[in-house]
C-alpha cells in the first residue's frame, strides 16, 4: 500500500492559534496534515506563571524544544531549568509540568506524537483571532479545561484555588 502525502509549509507567523490559559499556541502541523502521526505547535509562555499545571497524557508523547527564555520543568519530580537549545521528552503516562517563573515570555516548540492534542487545545482554548490580548484564566476557563481534558486522555492536577483569577 502506498500513502501519498503532500508537503507542508507554514511561514513564520502563520498557523492556527489559540489562547490556552495565559499562553498562545500556534499549530504549525496538525494530525490531518501528518497522517495523524504528530502535531507541532509553537507556544509563547506568559511571563510570571505561564505554563502548564501538573498533568499526564494517556495517549501521546510530548516533546519540548526551548527556543527563547527559561522554563522550569518538573518531570516525575525531577526539576530541570530549561534554557534555549534544551530538548525534553515526556513519554505518555509521565507526570510533567512547566512554568515560566521569569519576567519575560518564553517560546517553545511542542511536538506531540501521535496527533490529537491539537483538538484538545482547540476545544478548551479560545481562538486567537477572537482575542487580542492575553485573557486571564477565569474559574469558568479552568472548569472548561478540566472538563475537556479526560475526553482527550489528559489528567490535569488543578492549581490551588488562590492561583486562579
Amino acid at each position: 500500500m502506498t500513502i501519498e502525502q503532500k508537503g507542508l509549509l507554514q511561514p513564520p507567523g502563520e498557523g492556527t492559534s489559540y489562547w490556552f490559559a495565559q499562553d498562545l499556541y500556534t499549530f504549525k502541523a496538525v494530525g490531518e496534515e501528518t497522517g495523524q502521526a504528530y502535531a507541532l505547535c509553537e507556544v509563547v509562555i506568559a511571563a510570571q506563571g505561564g505554563g502548564a499545571p501538573p498533568h499526564r497524557h494517556s495517549r501521546e508523547n510530548e516533546s519540548f524544544y526551548i527556543q527563547e527564555g527559561e522554563l522550569e520543568f518538573n518531570l516525575d519530580g525531577q526539576i530541570i531549568i530549561a534554557t534555549p537549545g534544551t530538548f525534553l521528552h515526556s513519554p505518555k503516562g509521565q507526570l510533567h509540568q512547566f512554568t515560566n517563573k521569569t519576567s519575560l515570555p518564553a517560546k517553545i516548540l511542542v511536538w506531540v506524537t501521535p496527533s490529537g492534542f491539537e483538538k484538545f487545545i482547540a476545544e478548551a482554548g479560545k481562538p486567537a483571532n477572537q482575542v487580542i490580548s492575553v485573557p486571564p484564566l477565569s474559574p469558568t476557563d479552568l472548569e472548561k479545561i478540566l472538563a475537556t481534558a479526560p475526553k482527550y486522555g489528559i489528567e490535569i492536577i488543578p492549581p490551588p484555588a488562590e492561583l486562579i483569577s
